[in-house]
């Protein structure tokens, strides 16, 4: 299993990195460089690629090798692939050899022995860099190897830059990378790189390039990672992994992409964090700074998300839009402006060493567990305990507060309301994180009772931002308060509308 973490580098900031006193202070060996030639091969219709895998023939010096790499994650950064290797004779190559180190019912060795597969294998890309690689050891006695490589990824007469510092973990707790890569960024603007040379090379090979698309909580690999015997700590991680999972997964779509919905998704993604450490809170602190800087990605969010859904959403739907059309069209130009401007802010934000120091402190503090320095007896007795129990007692909880919460819903009163929506998310994504462990109708039928309440409150949230933005729109630019004040008046009739609707979701839940 290759445990990686990858960095981005700025070629401009390679020569103070060259500088840097961890590359001496932790080197227990001479620095070496080498020349890396890496071929890569896929079938026509990509199928490797298509299967999660990459396989490579590199030239190193005067010896070649080749390499199989599948499946993994990306989990703050910190890449885990399955990787074979074995020598061949030279850039061809050998199936038959990367069989042999495979498990025969694995997935992986199916792919391999798909018919006719080494006849379809051809050259998809090729990757050219020197690579500058130092032997560390931790404080804590972990080895790691770090590599800076520059140089290019080929496809035909198209190229991509490669200017990177890999961190690999060759023996000890992977904490140990993060660590290394928070020293290097002290005085390094480096980047967090999701990406591998090999999917860079495959985004080379589009005819066109593809948009990002957004990318959505992965439930079934949640799931799959909620086994029965985990302990309370273990689903923690689990289920902080799966968070930054869909976090990072969004960030392409962000910084690249036009659609809306990878803005929400990785705000979604950030609320879903935010309330995995709220369940735990108790029993794994989480600390001061950690959950300022994860309440600035969310708020950098938040009004890139309010902006687009007031512009692409909101202002569509008034009634009667289509007869209000020429009279509301400098609003809704004014209104679209902001929203490209708050996703360029969320964009630059993402850019940041800011947004790549938060990631790595995440993954950091996820994998160190400081959590368990000082604790209790009774609370290391509860963080080695069952998980289910404490996801029953939990959700109870937080169903006995949204009910409690709900009690002034007819009221309508916005305070009421926005107490019972917290309550209702936070109840919601729980629910979500455990859905494993009580599967059954009454599960299913108690989430789609929370999804349509939560769905109601959510668009009354949306009109009563809307309202507040449209406001400060009009008070920033001249000539569109008469629009703007249409518009209100629009959106708190739909608000009426809505509350007689929330009104009867209410109730379905309470006897769901």
């Amino acid at each position: 299993m290759e445990v990686e973490l990858k960095l981005l580098i700025d070629a401009a900031d390679v020569a103070a990195f060259w500088h840097h006193p961890l590359l001496t202070h932790y080197a227990f060996a001479a620095p070496r460089t080498q020349q890396l030639t890496s071929i890569y091969f896929d079938t026509p219709d990509l199928a490797l690629q298509r299967g999660a895998a990459a396989l490579r023939v590199r030239r190193v010096g005067r010896d070649w090798v080749q390499t199989f790499k599948a499946g993994g994650r990306v989990d703050a950064g910190l890449h885990q692939r399955e990787e074979w290797e074995t020598p061949v004779a030279g850039p061809a190559l050998d199936l038959a050899a990367l069989r042999a180190l495979i498990a025969p019912d694995s997935e992986w060795a199916a792919l391999l022995t798909d018919a006719g597969l080494a006849d379809k294998l051809l050259p998809i890309f090729t990757t050219r860099f020197r690579r500058r690689t130092w032997m560390l050891r931790s404080v804590h006695g972990d080895v790691v190897e770090l590599a800076l490589d520059q140089g290019a990824v080929h496809h035909g007469e198209r190229q991509t830059p490669i200017s990177e510092i890999e961190l690999e973990l060759k023996h000890g707790n992977p904490a140990a990378l993060f660590e290394l890569a928070l020293a290097l960024q002290d005085t390094i603007p480096l980047r967090v790189g999701s990406i591998s040379k090999a999917e860079r090379g495959y985004a080379l090979c589009a005819p066109q390039p593809q948009p990002p698309t957004p990318a959505y909580a992965r439930a079934s690999v949640l799931a799959a990672d909620l086994t029965a015997d985990l302990t309370v700590e273990q689903g923690f991680q689990a289920i902080v992994s799966n968070c930054l999972e869909q976090i990072q997964a969004n960030e392409a779509g962000v910084e690249h992409g036009i659609d809306p919905e990878s803005v929400h998704q990785m705000r979604v993604g950030v609320r879903r964090l935010r309330s995995a450490l709220a369940i735990f809170d108790q029993l794994i602190p989480c600390p001061p700074a950690l959950k300022a800087e994860l309440g600035w990605l969310a708020s950098t969010l938040g009004e890139a998300r309010d902006w687009e859904v007031l512009a692409t959403a909101t202002l569509s739907g008034i009634p009667d839009i289509d007869r209000h059309a020429r009279k509301l069209a400098p609003l809704c130009q004014a209104a679209l402006q902001e929203a490209q401007a708050a996703r360029r802010c969320a964009a630059a934000a993402l850019d940041s060493v800011r947004y790549a120091r938060l990631v790595l402190a995440l993954g950091a503090w996820k994998l160190d567990m400081p959590w368990r320095d000082g604790a209790t007896a009774d609370c290391a007795q509860a963080l080695s305990g069952p998980l289910r129990p404490f996801a029953a007692g939990k959700l109870a909880r937080l169903r006995h507060r949204l009910y409690k919460r709900g009690r002034d819903l007819e009221s309508g009163a916005a305070p009421a309301r926005h107490r019972a929506r917290i309550a209702a998310k936070k109840l919601r994504y729980t629910a979500e994180f455990f859905q494993s462990y009580f599967p059954g109708k009454r599960s299913r039928t108690l989430l789609d009772a929370l999804a349509k309440v939560q769905d109601v409150l959510g668009r009354m949230n949306d009109l009563a931002v809307a309202s507040r933005l449209l406001r400060d729109l009009a008070h920033r630019r001249a000539g569109l308060a008469k629009e703007a004040d249409f518009v209100c008046d629009c959106l708190d009739a739909g608000g009426q509308h809505d509350l007689r609707k929330l009104r009867k979701r209410w109730r379905a839940f309470v006897h769901s």
